[in-house]
């Protein structure tokens, strides 16, 4: 059995979809990518806007080859434009959604960052697959 069947094996134990766990896994290659560019920028010298400008860009573009490759094996230049609506839609979603936890009491952001985690990821998913990864049947 290859790693891709055991892997496979392993999500349908659990209930997972494995397409799913496929994007979560890279999920966590790119977090750890987008924090070293970021602690590069920094080690540069870069400041509060400029170290995170330029990790996010880093950042996106890695996710979108990685997300695209290794989840969706599609990584055609001609989605970028719609992976970077879907970066921007999440963002400010997530931006709204910490205004509200902040709004209804919830004023720790370590706390309400982590609630969002799960329901982002999956709006993340269900965008990537239908809008920019789609295929065609």
């Amino acid at each position: 059995m290859n790693v891709r069947e055991s892997l496979k094996n392993r999500a349908a134990l659990f209930g997972v979809d494995f397409l799913f766990a496929k994007f979560v896994l890279v999920g966590v290659v790119n977090t750890v990518f987008g924090y070293l560019a970021y602690a590069f920028f920094v080690w540069l010298g870069g400041g509060d806007f400029t170290a995170p400008l330029f990790a996010t860009v880093c950042g996106v573009l890695f996710n979108f080859k990685t997300t695209g490759n290794l989840v969706f094996g599609n990584s055609s230049n001609r989605l970028l434009l719609r992976f970077f609506a879907v970066y921007l839609f999440t963002y400010v979603l997530t931006v709204a959604l910490l205004k509200i936890f902040a709004f209804a009491g919830l004023e720790n952001r370590y706390i309400s960052g982590a609630l969002i985690l799960a329901p982002m990821a999956l709006i993340s998913f269900f965008l990537n697959k239908n809008f920019v990864f789609k295929t065609e049947k």
